[in-house]
């Protein structure tokens, strides 16, 4: 009698990884990619944002006069992978003709009728929070985002101390100002490089990660919004030059952006203007009014537009322009199960953030 033998059955492509309960703290680009890779691989994902709204500096500032980009300007897309995501959305994000120039000096001589046009620049609508909101839709539909909530330590669960908890502070005089979210198995630090540093060491948490991140540098911006509407009253199309975006090589402005010209952000004629990192390192400690006044003065010399704006105001990004990256996506610690992404993991454009937390997120899963 031939006796049978069974074979062994492979069930390694059939078992599924345990679903994993994480928290990722910050809702910018890096926050937001991160978070949906991981719901998208099964896992239950707890978003952490201490603003009232996701998207980082990817942000828009609502005005009666429009809206205005005050912090990423546009975006670019060299990875595929950023190229596929946004693709689902085919209708959110249009390509924006900047006609940039580069503009030499405090007189507004420019050096090139317009920079080469080695890629598109693409602006979501009406506004560059748009995206970030888009795609957290689904977690903020599922009751997954806490907002309006700044986790302020990390520590182990009280309960489950293979578990990690979060102390979180609320905004100021709500009843439920301080509170403690436990019960994860992993935490995610998606926020600015300061932050990231600052958070681990008030937990007391991950030394080698903490090494890991102090050769990163992170300078500063000032940013100035101004909005002239009486260049429709005078039935005028805009202000100034005939060029809708600058580099500038002014001391104290870096770029230049016509709001207006974006599609889909309305005829008002508006600006943007964003100071040099090394002029906005110097004024960071200045009141609001003081840098208004220089930031004006800079933009007239530039443009020539000397009228009186109807609106103006200046905005602080205490992280914006990174100077030194980390050079790689992102930090993960499998022992602690403890991650770190962001765009000044690879330098400061939108795409560096998105890659950040998607590769995190395929670390971790």
């Amino acid at each position: 009698m031939t006796k049978r033998t069974r074979t062994p059955r492979d069930t390694t492509s059939t078992v599924a990884p345990r679903a994993r309960r994480i928290a990722v703290i910050g809702a910018g680009m890096a926050g937001i990619a991160c978070a949906r890779t991981l719901v998208q691989a099964g896992h239950q994902v707890q978003l952490f944002e201490r603003n009232a709204l996701p998207g980082g500096r990817m942000a828009t500032e609502d005005t009666a006069f429009g809206g205005f980009d005050h912090g990423a300007q546009y975006f670019t897309v060299r990875d595929p992978r950023f190229q596929q995501a946004l693709a689902l959305s085919p209708k959110l994000c249009k390509a924006w003709s900047a006609n940039t120039v580069r503009v030499l000096d405090a007189y507004g001589r420019v050096a090139a009728a317009s920079l080469p046009a080695t890629e598109a620049h693409w602006v979501p609508t009406p506004g560059m929070s748009a995206l970030p909101r888009h795609w957290a839709a689904p977690l903020v539909a599922q009751q997954a985002v806490e907002f309006d909530t700044q986790v302020t330590a990390i520590g182990r669960d009280a309960l489950q101390p293979q578990q990690w908890q979060l102390a979180t502070m609320g905004a100021t005089g709500a009843p439920d100002a301080q509170r403690v979210f436990g019960g994860f198995d992993d935490v995610v630090l998606a926020v600015p490089h300061a932050q990231a540093v600052q958070l681990l060491r008030a937990s007391s948490l991950a030394a080698a990660l903490q090494r890991q991140l102090a050769p990163v540098s992170v300078g500063p911006c000032w940013t100035l919004l101004l909005a002239f509407p009486q260049a429709m009253q005078a039935g005028l199309s805009h202000l100034g030059p005939q060029w809708n975006a600058a580099r500038s090589t002014h001391h104290r402005i870096a770029w230049l952006a016509r709001e207006s010209s974006k599609p889909g952000r309305g005829s008002v004629e508006r600006w943007t203007v964003q100071a040099s990192t090394a002029w906005s390192a110097e004024h960071l400690q200045d009141d609001a009014p003081r840098v208004l006044a220089k930031l004006r003065k800079a933009f007239s010399e530039v443009t020539g537009i000397r009228a009186e704006p109807a609106f103006a105001s200046v905005h602080s990004w205490h992280q914006a322009q990174t100077l030194t990256p980390l050079g790689d996506s992102h930090l993960w610690d499998a022992k602690l199960r403890v991650g770190v992404c962001g765009d000044w993991c690879l330098g400061h454009r939108v795409e560096n953030a998105f890659v950040s937390g998607l590769e995190l997120a395929l670390a971790m899963a």
